[in-house]
Order: C-alpha cells, then sequence, then structure tokens
C-alpha cells in the first residue's frame, strides 16, 4: 500500500484504521487554527525541511494538547473544539538517525482570538495567515491538503447557510 493510499485510508474519517499497516507507531495532535475576516488558516514552517504544515505534537488530553502546541509552534490562543475534524499521516524524520517514524495527526479546529508578537518557538518557525488556496497550495503533504480542503468546504457552506 503506498503512503497515498496510507493517508487516505485515516483521512477525515476521525478513527483509526485497524489494518496494522496503517497503524502509526505515534499518535499526535494538532489544531486547524482559523480566523474569519474572509476565511484564513494559520500554518507554520517545519523546523528542518521548512514545510508548510499546523501546529501539532504529543501528551495531555487531545484539545489540550493541540492548544498547548498552537502557542508554543505558533504563538496563537483560541477556542479549540472538542470534536477533531479528522486524521492525517505522515513519516516524521528523526534528527539524529534521519529514521522515518509513521505518526498520525488527530486535527481540532482552533478559532484564533488571539496572536502573540512572541512565542517559545518562534526563532525556529514562521507562522503565516494564508487565504484557503494559497494554503492548500503551500502544504505539500496530500494527506492534511485534503483534511483542510473538507474543512474549508465545510466552513464556507456553514457561513453560506448563517448569512441566508
Amino acid at each position: 500500500m503506498g503512503s497515498k493510499e496510507k493517508r487516505a485510508a485515516t483521512q477525515g474519517s476521525g478513527k483509526r484504521s485497524s489494518n496494522k499497516i496503517n497503524r502509526a507507531i505515534r499518535l499526535q495532535y494538532g489544531v486547524l487554527p482559523y480566523r474569519f475576516t474572509d476565511l484564513e488558516v494559520l500554518l507554520v514552517r517545519t523546523r528542518q525541511t521548512r514545510r508548510w504544515i499546523i501546529p501539532k505534537g504529543k501528551g495531555l488530553k487531545p484539545p489540550k494538547s493541540a492548544a498547548r502546541e498552537a502557542y508554543e509552534e505558533a504563538g496563537i490562543r483560541g477556542t479549540v473544539g472538542a470534536k477533531s475534524v479528522g486524521v492525517f499521516s505522515y513519516e516524521k524524520l528523526q534528527e539524529e538517525s534521519s529514521a522515518a517514524i509513521p505518526c498520525e495527526v488527530r486535527v481540532f479546529p482552533m478559532i484564533v482570538k488571539r496572536q502573540l508578537g512572541t512565542w517559545p518557538e518562534a526563532h525556529e518557525r514562521e507562522a503565516r495567515w494564508f487565504e484557503p488556496v494559497k494554503a492548500l497550495a503551500a502544504i505539500k503533504d496530500e494527506g492534511l491538503r485534503e483534511l483542510i480542503a473538507a474543512f474549508v468546504r465545510k466552513m464556507i457552506a456553514r457561513r453560506s447557510l448563517q448569512a441566508a
């Protein structure tokens, strides 16, 4: 099973796959930070490869862990939804050994209320707001891209219903 198939097997369902081939070694929790002026999402750069991703990490209870990572990696505070908007998988390269560790990330939405000028990883990471189309173009990971695209469609539909 290729990496695209592995990601598609778990992305968006919010459930972990029972297929052993798809099972990740490391479970992480991430946030999909967003705000409304017009809908925008916040992405951060990875430390090593400088790719655009969402804040994510491990520890604590899922929404609390996601909120902590959002602060540490992007300097943002806000309200994290209790329900995951989906799951994606990727391979994390270990700095010491360059070994790839399969990871699964459960993603929670976060409406951003505050963005700080400094934060713990500000010297290591860039954080930037993107219009949805530009965010999708900037993200290399297909599973994350699909998850964000589905979230954006849902948010646009919800806003359209509220405006009607």
